[in-house]
């Protein structure tokens, strides 16, 4: 067994919620970054949101953004560089 699977529910939900917040915070990070970084971002956190709750994706992105996507869009995100785009790649790729 994974030990994930042994946290309570209560505690992983709280966890989730902690995470979110924490990214809602730091809008400064971009989602390019992170999935450069991590080979996910918001919006994966979203869809996934979405997935196991049967939530429409726009519904799911304001949960997760604490806003509509498309004003998080226009109040946070830049441009992403060439560079941000190509470790994006790369981390996405060791995804599969």
């Amino acid at each position: 067994m994974d030990p994930i699977d042994a946290i309570d529910d209560a505690a992983a939900a709280a966890a989730f919620r902690r995470l979110v917040r924490h990214l809602r915070h730091r809008s400064d990070a971009q989602n390019v970054e992170l999935m450069g970084l991590a080979g996910f971002c918001r919006n994966c956190l979203s869809d996934w949101v979405g997935e196991a709750g049967g939530l429409p994706k726009e519904e799911a992105r304001t949960a997760i953004y604490g806003m509509p996507y498309a004003q998080w869009k226009a109040e946070h995100q830049q441009e992403a560089t060439p560079e941000q785009l190509r470790r994006m790649e790369e981390s996405v790729a060791k995804n599969a």
